[in-house]
């Protein structure tokens, strides 16, 4: 009797065990499903979801400032240029990770950043041009989403004005500091880009059926200051791979990157031309004095649902924006490695109040775009990654064992050499330099006319 009783203990225990394997099982499936991601379609998704979100709403005031053939023209330009630059972002990040893994350093509790890369090849110089514009871009790209959060929501609910608004989605954006890397954005990726992608086709149809307002005009480029200004808007909208390294480190292959940026480019010139196009043929100069679309929108369910789609995956991009920022202030704390990920959250919430501050001082929701393109998006993006490139493959040794040969297409190492100083010198001249005085006497107009602090940007004033 006594050792039935034992066989039975042990069975019902075996069968305890066998459910619990069960259970874990279960949740390990469904964390890979929805949270664990690191595919090149994981890759895809995050750079098409990134690179597109409350810009897609300013596109078409730039259109009112470019014109419709430079609009168009300056977008598949800065497309491919984007492409290309991410491109080269991409082989840096392989060679130098090629290079420390030859000397047995071990980067799993560890994310490599964009300023790393340039450290080891380059040196500690490089290291802090890196981080400088890397840091400050994605400082103000956070402080956009706020921005863009406030003024969206607004167009649905105006009982309060944007500041309070910003307050609030500050609070909610403050979340993100639970999310622990780029692998665990597999569902929101998914979800974001139908977002955008039901955003810029509601766009579309609705200013096309919408039609042309009543003496409609179409005037632009009518001054050098607003066609530069919307050039580098243009800059900005493709030059959102200053998180490529931290997309490609969440892949299981990182080596796949190479076209992958370029593919989500085309995509996002799906949804991008179309809608700002669409928009401004039905708006024309109205635009210039509304720089988020939706204002001009006629409002209705379908506009609704796409603002609250905006709103989330401005949320999205937040975290996608703050991310790296989290990232570099863990190591800089001696945090990063720390297993508890309630810890590593707790210590990432400083990184959240001087971008809510900076979204209440400059709630410009157009202008900051072109700003923050001119001065960070044309360094961190395109100039410093050029010529990363061009210094660390100059030694003949370098070229002789690089992990990433050039492509034959492009005319091998002479070839990307060409084209790696045509990007520096384009965008220096016109990203930077014109681009920075068109951007600044833009931004400068907004404060004078509006004020820093600004209690409702750009609302009615009978609404303010």
């Amino acid at each position: 009797m006594a050792s039935e009783k034992v066989e039975t203990v042990i069975a019902g225990n075996y069968m305890e065990m066998e459910k619990e394997g069960k259970a874990t099982s279960a949740r390990r499936k469904l964390s890979k499903l929805f949270w664990h991601g690191g595919s090149v379609y994981d890759a895809w998704f995050s750079c098409a979801s990134n690179q597109v979100a409350q810009v897609l709403l300013t596109l078409p005031y730039s259109f009112s400032q470019l014109g419709m053939l430079s609009g168009i023209l300056f977008q598949l330009f800065y497309g491919l240029m984007g492409s290309y630059t991410a491109y080269l972002i991409s082989v840096l990040y392989v060679e130098y990770r090629t290079r420390k893994e030859r000397e047995k350093v071990d980067f799993r509790n560890h994310v490599i950043q964009w300023f790393e890369v340039l450290d080891g090849l380059l040196g500690k110089h490089w290291r802090n041009a890196g981080l400088f514009f890397n840091c400050t871009f994605l400082l103000f790209g956070s402080v956009i989403q706020l921005i863009a959060c406030a003024s969206n929501i607004y167009y649905i609910n105006d009982h309060l004005d944007k500041r309070t608004w910003t307050y609030i989605f500050g609070a909610c954006c403050a979340t993100t500091v639970f999310i622990p890397s780029f692998h665990n954005y597999r569902i929101w990726s998914f979800l974001g880009l139908l977002m955008t992608t039901y955003t810029a086709w509601y766009m579309t149809v609705a200013a096309l059926m919408n039609g042309q307002v009543e003496g409609v005009q179409h005037s632009g480029p009518t001054t050098a200051v607003l066609y530069f200004t919307g050039a580098t808007n243009i800059l900005y909208t493709f030059g959102g791979h200053a998180v490529t390294v931290e997309i490609m480190h969440a892949m299981w292959k990182p080596q796949k990157f190479k076209l992958i940026y370029l593919v989500a480019t085309l995509y996002v010139l799906t949804l991008t031309l179309p809608s700002a196009i669409s928009v401004y043929w039905a708006f024309g100069d109205m635009l210039l004095n509304h720089s988020n679309a939706f204002a001009l929108l006629p409002k209705s369910g379908f506009r609704d649902l796409a603002v609250i789609l905006m709103l989330i995956h401005q949320f999205i991009t937040f975290g996608f924006a703050c991310t790296p920022l989290y990232f570099v202030w863990e190591k800089l704390i001696g945090m990063h490695e720390n297993k508890s990920m309630l810890k590593r959250a707790l210590t990432r919430l400083p990184v959240v109040v001087p971008i809510w501050f900076l979204a209440i001082i400059f709630p410009f929701f157009g202008p900051i775009n072109s700003t923050v393109g001119s001065f960070l998006v044309s360094f961190t993006v395109y100039i410093i990654p050029a010529l990363a490139h061009m210094i660390t493959f100059a030694p003949a040794a370098a070229r002789e064992n690089a992990v990433e040969r050039p492509p034959s297409m492009v005319g091998g190492w002479v070839g990307l050499y060409c084209m790696n100083v045509l990007v520096v010198g384009w965008v220096l001249i016109v990203g930077f330099g014109f681009g920075g005085w068109a951007s600044t006497i833009n931004f400068v107009h907004q404060i004078y006319t509006f004020g820093l602090f600004a209690k409702c940007y750009q609302c009615p004033p009978h609404k303010a």
